[in-house]
């Protein structure tokens, strides 16, 4: 710790601002200095597509901390500033302007951007993208004179913005390229019952389509067409097909890059002054076995502390299992673990009977591999995380029978 005096962090999003927390609460008393490319105060970004967008939070409700509190904590934060690139042999990093930042250790929190659509009509002004707060600014402005939404791309993004499109009373198209929504990340079993959701909310949901072009009249866009020539109306158009993790500048430094910036399980890069956090970072993961990038909001939350634990010398691990969570209408989700489309061979299903399509979906899911736990997902159901993790944390097989069984207390299967 008596080493390294100047931490500089690249990036003032969640990640990058929750690595100047964790390092003060864990007593350093060096200088920290954070450099954002956005102007703006840093904020969180899940409302962006939630509670922001439905116009349920102001802008000053989704910062990360009010203006003062950088100050009060001897945090540096110098916002609207870019970074050219790490000189690894100086430990500086140049700026545009030929400013040279030196540091002692320096964590990337470069985050992620928005894949674009690659089709005629896409660059068009009306065509919106979420990632930002002026984003999703933007976008809610689209919805309030609006009156038709189409959406290319079934993520998270994609069905929480379709949600909002709902209640702004839009009608909305949501286009998939895939055989469903989120295919890929909950599996077809689980998949299909946000589709199931959204199609009782009127969401007009399209899957195994090929978007050839967006159709536009002079500053208006007017709809999406199809690889089939069929024409989709449509007076605001959100694209949501993806983010592409921010490694220009750990490319540039000759550090190991593979989908994103691979780093140990403290976060730390091949060089070991720099660490990586957040959706820009690749890393191990001891309870998984394997290096796994995760780009939502529990990453960048927890996995600074484990990156300001190694920077002053606790060296603690980061060994949390992924976490995400996410709102739609009435359903409100958490999942824990990670089972990809190749590690499972079942998913069990706990879940009392619904008396009539107006109540609330309310059950748990197990993705379970030679009867062994790997994920979980609540719906609806909540203060059930302590034994959900004590489930992912049990090596051994457990009952499926008792696992299915709404009677049967999670603690007791």
């Amino acid at each position: 710790m008596a080493s390294i005096r100047r931490v500089v962090v690249v990036g003032s999003g969640r990640a990058g601002i929750r690595t100047a927390e964790a390092l003060r609460k864990r007593g350093f008393d060096g200088s920290i200095t954070v450099l954002g490319a956005e102007s703006e105060l840093p904020y969180d970004r899940p409302p962006l597509s939630k509670e922001f967008l439905q116009k349920r939070k102001t802008r000053d409700e989704v910062l990360l901390h009010p203006a003062s509190w950088y100050g009060e904590n001897d945090v540096e934060l110098r916002l609207g500033t870019e970074v050219e690139e790490i000189d690894r042999d100086a430990a500086e990093l140049v700026l545009p302007d030929g400013e040279r930042v030196p540091f002692d250790a320096l964590v990337l929190a470069t985050g992620s951007t928005p894949r674009t659509l690659d089709v005629p009509g896409a660059d068009h002004d009306g065509v919106h993208y979420l990632r930002r707060l002026d984003d999703s600014e933007s976008l809610r402005q689209a919805l309030d004179t609006g009156s038709r939404l189409a959406i290319i791309g079934g993520g998270w993004i994609g069905l929480e913005c379709a949600a909002a499109g709902r209640r702004a009373g839009l009608d909305v198209t949501l286009l998939e390229a895939e055989s469903l929504p989120l295919g890929k990340v909950l599996g077809l079993e689980m998949a299909q019952l946000f589709v199931d959701l959204h199609r009782e909310k009127g969401v007009d949901i399209r899957t195994g389509v090929k978007v050839e072009s967006l159709e536009t009249h002079g500053d208006r866009i007017t709809g999406v067409e199809l690889a089939d020539g069929e024409v989709v109306e449509a007076d605001v158009v959100l694209v949501g097909v993806g983010i592409a993790p921010n490694t220009g500048l750990a490319e540039k430094a000759g550090l190991d890059v593979d989908n994103g910036i691979v780093v140990d399980e403290h976060l730390r890069t091949v060089d070991p002054r720099i660490w990586a956090v957040g959706d820009v970072a690749n890393a191990t993961r001891p309870p998984l076995g394997r290096r796994l990038r995760v780009e939502h909001w529990a990453e960048a939350d927890r996995q600074p502390d484990a990156a300001a634990a190694s920077i002053v010398g606790d060296g603690d691990p980061y060994d949390a299992r992924p976490f995400f969570f996410s709102d739609q209408y009435d359903l409100g989700m958490e999942y824990r673990g990670f089972a990809g489309s190749d590690d499972y061979d079942r998913v069990v299903v706990r879940e009392k009977d619904r008396a009539d399509e107006t109540e609330k979906r309310e059950l748990l899911a197990f993705w379970v591999k030679d009867a062994k736990v790997l994920a979980a997902m609540n719906v609806n159901v909540w203060d059930v995380e302590d034994d959900v993790e004590a489930l992912l944390a049990r090596d051994e097989p457990v009952d499926l029978q008792r696992l299915a069984d709404p009677d049967v207390p999670l603690g007791k299967v």
